[in-house]
Formats: C-alpha cells, sequence, structure tokens
C-alpha cells in the first residue's frame, strides 16, 4: 500500500515538473507558462473565428523571457495580447493592476475563454501598455496620484518621452510586462534605449510578451519570435520576419525600389 502510494505521489510530482519545462526541455520559470482557449465559449458567428492566426488555436506556451508577436496588420497580434493582459487582471485599457476605469469599452470577448496557466513564481509588480491607449491611462494616472504617489505627469512629456518613461520607471525585476507596439512613438535611437532596458530587466527575472514591428526591437538575442502570419501562430527565425526583411530591402536598395513604387507605368 505505501508503495503504491509513493508511486500515485511521484506521478503527480512528475506530472507537475513535466508542465513547467519549456519546449526544449528546460525548467519553465515564467509567471505566465502557457494560455489555453475553450471555443466552445466563443459564439460561432463571433468575428474571432474568422481571425485565421487564432481560430485554430487551442494552446500556445511561454518558455522564455522575452516573446514577440509579429505579422500582418489585422493578424490577431494585438487581440491575442489584449485578452492575455485581461485574463491575467490587468485593465484593458493598460496600466498596472491598480488600474480600474472604462473610457471605451473595445476589447474582444476572447478573455472569457481564455485560461492561462501560471508558474510557481509570484510576480512583484507589472505593467500593460497599449499604444492606441495610452492618452487614457495617462489622463488616468493623474487622477490617482496624491501626497504619497505623485503623478508622472505624461502628458506635460512628449509621446516619445512618456513611453520611455514607463520603461524606466515601471521596469522592475520580477514582472510581468505585455506591450503593444511601445516602439510607436519612440525614435531609432530611443528604441535602442529601450532595447536595452528590457534586455537588462529580463535578466532580472522578469518576462515580457511584446507586439511589435520595430526590427530593433526584434533583434533583442534569444527572444522568442511567434509569426502570426501564414494562418497559423508559429515560431520563426529573425531574418524571417516581414520587419527586417522589408526594412533591410528597402535600405539596400531604396533607390531601385522607390522607382518601380512610385514612378512606374
Amino acid at each position: 500500500m505505501e508503495y503504491l502510494i509513493f508511486q500515485f505521489i511521484w506521478h503527480v510530482v512528475f506530472k507537475e515538473l513535466e508542465s513547467r519545462k519549456g519546449s526544449d526541455g528546460s525548467m519553465n520559470n515564467q509567471f505566465i507558462q502557457s494560455i489555453m482557449i475553450d471555443w466552445s465559449k466563443v459564439e460561432k458567428e463571433h468575428y474571432l473565428r474568422d481571425i485565421e492566426a487564432i481560430k485554430g488555436l487551442e494552446r500556445l506556451e511561454f518558455g522564455k523571457p522575452i516573446t514577440f508577436f509579429v505579422g500582418e496588420n489585422g493578424s490577431g497580434k494585438s487581440t491575442l495580447l489584449e485578452a492575455i493582459a485581461i485574463s491575467y487582471g490587468f485593465n484593458p485599457e493598460g496600466g498596472t493592476k491598480n488600474y480600474s476605469f472604462s473610457t471605451y469599452d473595445s476589447h474582444s470577448d476572447l478573455c472569457q475563454a481564455m485560461r492561462i496557466a501560471k508558474g510557481y513564481r509570484k510576480a512583484s509588480w507589472g505593467y500593460f501598455l497599449r499604444a492606441e491607449s495610452f492618452y487614457n491611462v495617462a489622463t488616468q494616472e493623474e487622477e490617482y496620484a496624491d501626497l504619497t504617489h505623485p503623478s508622472e505627469k505624461f502628458h506635460e512629456k512628449s509621446h516619445g518621452e512618456s513611453f520611455l518613461a514607463i520603461a524606466q520607471n515601471h521596469l522592475r525585476p520580477n514582472g510581468v510586462y505585455l506591450f503593444d507596439e511601445p516602439e510607436a512613438a519612440l525614435s531609432p535611437q530611443r528604441q535602442l534605449t529601450l532595447l536595452m532596458e528590457i534586455y537588462e530587466c529580463a535578466k532580472q527575472g522578469s518576462q515580457f510578451i511584446i507586439v511589435t514591428h520595430s526590427p530593433i526591437l526584434l533583434g533583442i538575442p534569444d527572444a522568442e519570435i511567434l509569426s502570426f502570419d501564414s494562418g497559423l501562430v508559429h515560431r520563426c527565425e529573425y531574418e524571417e520576419t516581414d520587419s527586417y526583411q522589408v526594412t533591410e530591402m528597402f535600405i539596400n536598395n531604396r533607390e531601385r525600389l522607390l522607382e518601380r513604387l512610385l514612378f512606374h507605368e
């Protein structure tokens, strides 16, 4: 009997350890280890079922500290990131988990069908950054401010300065950060600064899931890149991304490319 009990306990422990391994077999110590989508909870005529990369997605694993979502506009990257953020406890429009407000209810129902498998570590901080609703978050931040938590006055900074201030003031060790196009307001030089901030923070135990079109940010070493093109979510190499290929083609063949685009008969 004791032997059977031991076998049962070992089986449970073994299965738990296996679930925490990454795709390469290493131990997965990420805060968000995977997501599962139960499509029975999504209406049959819902527009989510028309998004090629998402409609067949039932499970997605995150085994590295930095994961990028790439793909063409409308491929479902931001929709999935938003659902992950809401399922994890962030406000749909962005901010920390302490933010609770609604300016315009525009998020999809995907979060209601999603379940997140969390790791054994507990995140000490986090931030959800959406380029399209950052103005609303900046306004709310001023309303939340008090003597012990003074406002960072994002509206008094340029758009780019505000975005970079998020990285410099809110990126902390052991945190969860979900960024939707953080490069939107940043110059190439500032993107390099953000790249360094993200890389250093990830080395200190944080996890990032980032939607981006920036070939600069995508160059962060050892990040996992998930493409939403070609009808399904799949891993790809940096050089395979459209962001890299189009940028390289334009820089190396600018005159000939512009001639074909602008002056063709």
